[in-house]
């Protein structure tokens, strides 16, 4: 059996997708964004079609820094937590 780290070396484990688990609700929002999306494209000529595909490659490349910070900021907080659950059993 693998470790945890290797299984997420080998890619086994990818965090930025495991963790989604959409209820109705998020999957009704998510319905409701690409309705809205699409009537708006198709309102556009072609110029400003052009200018939504770059704000949506901008917003897609922010959002996948925001979550990459944010996983990171997680993974090390509950590192902290296992610490502080180490070094409290240790004092005990």
């Amino acid at each position: 059996m693998r470790s945890i780290l290797e299984e997420l070396f080998y890619g086994n484990i990818c965090p930025n997708t495991d963790c989604r688990s959409y209820d109705k609700e998020t999957k009704q929002l998510m319905g409701y964004i690409a309705d809205h999306h699409d009537n708006l494209l198709s309102m556009l000529n072609d110029q400003q079609k052009e200018i939504l595909e770059k704000f949506d490659d901008c917003y897609n490349e922010l959002t996948d820094i925001n979550e990459r910070e944010i996983f990171a900021y997680a993974f090390k907080l509950g590192a902290r937590i296992m610490l502080a659950v180490v070094i409290q059993r240790e004092e005990l």
